[in-house]
Order: C-alpha cells, then structure tokens, then sequence
C-alpha cells in the first residue's frame, strides 16, 4: 500500500511538470515528421495481464515495397534518438503508473509474446507490476543481454523493498542526465528477445 502511495504521488507530481517537454516534443515530432507522436503497444504487466504502454515516437513509420516495416535504423530519426538518450520518451507511462498498470519501480514491461519465452526464474519478473525502472536499468540497462536483465529482474523481485526501490530511483537520474546505455552494441535500440535454454 505505501509503494502504490508513492507511486500516485510522484506519478501526480512529476507528470505535471512532464506536460511540458511531453507537449512540446509531440508537436515537434508532428511538425518535422508528418505521423502521429504517440507509440502505442500493448504489454505484459503483473501475472500476465496485458496493458496498453505509451510512449513518445522515437521512430518514423516506413515500410519496403512489401509492407514490412523498414529496419530500426532505418526508421529512427535524430530527435527520436534525442528523445531516447535521456529517456524523454519514457515520461507518457506515468498514466500507466497513475492508474495502476505500472509502478515506478520494477521490471520492465516487454511484449506479451515473450511470457512464452522465459523460463521458470525469468518468469518471476511477471509476479509484480512492471516498472518505469529497475535493477536492470541502473546496471546496464540496453547495454546487456536479455539473460542478465532477467536475472536482474529476478533479484529484484526476491529483494524488493522501499530502500531498493529509493536506491534505484537515484541512480535512474544519474543514468539518465549521462544518457547511458540506451542501445546495444551493433543495435540502434534492442534486439528481440528470442528465449534462452538456460
């Protein structure tokens, strides 16, 4: 009950203050690319009860001459990969924690057809709410594999508490004013998790 106070809480307060740079960057997304500046998708949240996630756009909608769409580096554009570098794109899922689908603090909410994928430890991260951040965020975050992400994820899961949760917040604002690991190595955001056979 205290957490989902907090979450209310800060979800209230900073989405006020995050209106702004929220209105301003979809306009300038409308303006400059023509598209609507909103990515809406739909996500696994706690015990696999799908939600819908928000996002700012960070990449244009382009497709080859079969309708499929054109690789992310294809798509990404300059202001996306600004947008993406401090995480502005991230500030719309404070709805999703206003109302309960998403917490501050968690693992990461990723698509529903991954809840096939993992295996039983990985499969703790869907027995609480996703979060805005977590463990794996402040300890590599894009930068490593899906398999240490999980097992982070995990470790947060069995150690939850509101210290954690303080001690991941704070390092989240540093991660995000240095802009740090936003992408893998040879990828411009993630590649798609395909399951482990650990």
């Amino acid at each position: 009950m205290m957490k989902r106070g907090i979450d209310i809480v800060f979800a209230i307060s900073i989405g006020l203050v995050a209106l702004v740079p929220i209105f301003v960057s979809a306009m300038l997304f409308l303006i400059l690319y023509r598209e609507t500046p909103f990515y809406v998708s739909i996500r696994a949240g706690k015990q696999e009860r799908s939600f819908k996630i928000y996002k700012l756009k960070s990449m244009r909608q382009l497709f080859d001459e079969n309708g499929e769409a054109l690789p992310d580096y294809m798509r990404i554009t300059k202001f996306g990969q600004f947008l993406r570098k401090y995480s502005i794109d991230e500030l719309p899922q404070l709805w999703n924690i206003l109302v309960g689908d998403m917490s501050l603090v968690g693992p990461r909410p990723l698509p529903v057809a991954y809840n096939s994928l993992y295996n039983q430890r990985q499969r703790k991260r869907l027995s609480v709410k996703p979060g805005l951040t977590g463990l794996a965020q402040v300890n590599g975050r894009n930068a490593i594999s899906w398999e240490e992400k999980f097992e982070l994820d995990a470790q947060y899961v069995e150690q939850q508490s509101l210290k954690l949760d303080s001690k991941i917040i704070l390092q989240t604002i540093g991660k995000v004013f240095r802009g740090a690991d936003i992408s893998q190595e040879d990828h411009v955001t993630v590649e798609i998790f395909q399951g482990t056979t650990k």
